[in-house]
């Protein structure tokens, strides 16, 4: 079906869009009610923006394996994946019995224990750009310790990042940028444009102190990086002794060892988090060992990093056991296959319906968005009509499937093929009942 320019159908999916967001809103009474309550005592009654959507978003009142309720006891299939921290579903029994035996053992114990250096140990062993690590608290706060490292190693002020590019809750850089952005000196490079961002380096390398990307825009679309660019990024960064970090918080998960092992490109610094710490709160920034022996306590003049939290035993805990008995590297590659089989069986349906649908992101990360390929960059995906994206969402959502307000869906490991199979004959049927409304300008 082609992309049919008329006005009357522009109406016709604003309208299906009302109705979708009506049935939604009259199907949750509690979670509408709890939502009004909120807004109390937070500004607009939530404390993490992406989790909110028009009218208001579900009060979610338990998870089981792969599946949430909400309050009003609906029961979906979580596609969500907490935005990548939920790779192991809800409930994994071994990582609930580890935080359960370290929470016995008594908490806040004001001193190095054995589980922290278990969870080094194994992630220094599986990522090739790690010689050695720290931990923090969030992804946010690994890129802002990576950040002030390299500006304090090279004696230089300014961080190159690029358009569309997410670090965290103070480095957002979708459209140019965020009035709460920490507040560096950037130096802003246009995703996926390599003969652009060498040009930037050039011109700024002598102040440059590190170029900071993902090798896949995750918050961006699932817009992975074009090898090319990385490569020649690595090139650029070793000439002019810049610090070249990959923020891996998200994309970590695509590999045993990352997705910087699977490109065969080794950054000096990357920046960890989400499912690492099995649930609990995690984050993580290492490297280089001679850019990382500088936080050695042993050393004369060495950097000092605080934060009462970086070793907490819960989550050091949980993320051992996660990352060394749940999520080993065999897993680890089986898994993303299954996302990539998921993904393609996805793209069958939209060229079934010959829809303006592009599929997007690797592995077990996969990305639904309303407008024609290629996606390359912020720009690209600006062509999506938000209203065929929220279409889609709701009507998902009233299937029994959830995914992110973006249309971004990130698997976890109790998801069935059962689950999979389920989840692409609902968006068979979505696109069906919806082709026309999908096709419009």
């Amino acid at each position: 079906m082609a992309t049919i320019p008329n006005v009357a159908l522009q109406a016709d999916l604003e309208k299906a869009v009302d109705e979708a967001v009506k049935s939604f809103s009259d199907a949750n009474p509690r979670s509408r009610s709890e939502d009004e309550k909120a807004a109390a005592s937070m500004p607009g009654g939530n404390t993490r923006t992406v989790l909110f959507y028009n009218p208001f978003p579900l009060t979610i009142a338990r998870g089981e394996e792969q599946c949430v309720w909400d309050i009003d006891d609906h029961k979906y299939t979580d596609f969500v994946g907490e935005f990548g921290a939920g790779l192991f579903g809800k409930s994994n029994p071994l990582i609930r019995d580890a935080m359960i035996k370290a929470i016995g053992d008594g908490t806040v114990l004001g001193g190095p224990n054995r589980y922290e250096r278990i969870l080094s140990a194994e992630l220094v062993s599986r990522f090739p750009a790690l010689d050695l690590v720290r931990f923090t608290n969030s992804g946010t706060e690994a890129n802002l310790m990576a950040v002030v490292t390299a500006r304090a190693v090279t004696g230089r002020s300014k961080v190159m990042v690029f358009e569309g590019g997410y670090h965290g809750g103070v480095f957002i850089f979708g459209h140019g940028g965020s009035p709460i952005n920490a507040p560096f000196d950037y130096v802003m490079a246009p995703f996926n444009d390599t003969e652009g961002t060498l040009k930037l380096i050039e011109e700024h390398a002598g102040d440059l102190a590190c170029v900071v990307i993902e090798p896949m825009q995750a918050a961006g679309g699932g817009i992975p990086a074009k090898p090319e660019m990385l490569r020649a990024l690595r090139e650029a960064t070793e000439k002019h002794g810049i610090i070249l970090i990959f923020d891996e918080v998200v994309t970590s998960r695509l590999s045993g060892g990352g997705l910087h092992k699977i490109l065969g490109i080794t950054p000096d610094m990357i920046t960890l988090g989400k499912y690492i710490g099995g649930g609990a709160t995690f984050g993580a920034f290492g490297g280089r060992a001679d850019i990382m022996k500088r936080y050695d306590p042993r050393s004369a003049g060495a950097f000092a990093h605080a934060g009462t939290f970086n070793n907490n035993p819960i989550t050091h805990a949980a993320g051992a056991t996660a990352m060394t008995r749940v999520y080993t590297p065999e897993v680890a590659e089986s898994f993303n296959a299954r996302g990539d089989a998921f993904r393609k069986s996805l793209e069958a349906i939209v060229a079934k319906h010959s829809l303006p649908i592009t599929m997007a992101g690797m592995g077990s990360i996969v990305a639904i968005h309303s407008c024609t390929g290629p996606l390359n960059n912020e720009h690209d995906v600006d062509r999506r009509n938000p209203m065929k994206d929220k279409l889609i969402f709701f009507d998902m959502l009233a299937r029994g499937q959830r995914i992110t307000n973006r249309n971004t869906m990130l698997l976890c490991l109790p998801m069935t093929d059962g689950d999979l199979d389920s989840f692409v004959a609902d968006f068979d049927a979505v696109l069906g009942e919806r082709a026309h409304l999908l096709a419009a300008d």
